[in-house]
């Protein structure tokens, strides 16, 4: 099953995915500027957010042309969540929820900060939920923070998070 995501909404995420430096050397952009997988490898601090892209199956669509805003947790964040609850993600009978959480992290289209910052409003994600966003004291996407904002990727944006998003 390939999953797809669709070019609707706007909004910024960010995506690490260090353990993917194996995938990505196979698959290298010959893009000046580094795709969203890339550019995530070499960040080298999203072990847990490489994971389980790899095992949801989506580092072919994050590498394809998009362009996507992408809202990345660090390993803390996901070192946060109650025990278990990544390892159970990651079997292999649960991979339907794990599309689900992380394309919930992922917006069509290039959403910079500056786009929110100052407002209040909320955005559809790929996964076909709304994230809300209040830029009005730094920015928040949900109950997550935004820790690193607007790092460049040819096929979008990555925004650093220090949080999990879960969809209602």
């Amino acid at each position: 099953m390939v999953h797809m995501i669709s070019r609707r909404g706007a909004l910024k995420a960010g995506v690490g995915f260090a353990g993917l430096a194996g995938l990505s050397a196979c698959g290298m952009t010959t893009s000046r500027t580094p795709d969203i997988v890339d550019t995530a490898v070499a960040a080298g601090s999203f072990t847990t957010l490489v994971a389980a892209v790899q095992a949801a199956g989506l580092v072919e669509t994050l590498k394809s042309p998009g362009p996507f805003t992408v809202f990345a947790p660090t390993d803390e964040a996901f070192a946060a969540l109650p025990a278990g609850t990544v390892e159970n993600l990651l079997l292999p009978e649960n991979k339907d929820k794990l599309v689900q959480i992380l394309t919930y992290h992922v917006v069509s289209g290039r959403v910079p900060a500056a786009n929110i910052i100052g407002k209040r409003g909320s955005v559809a994600t790929v996964e076909g939920s709304d994230l809300h966003y209040d830029g009005r004291n730094g920015v928040k996407i949900n109950k997550a923070t935004v820790i690193s904002p607007d790092v460049m990727a040819s096929n979008g944006i990555i925004h650093v998070i220090d949080g999990v998003l879960l969809p209602s």
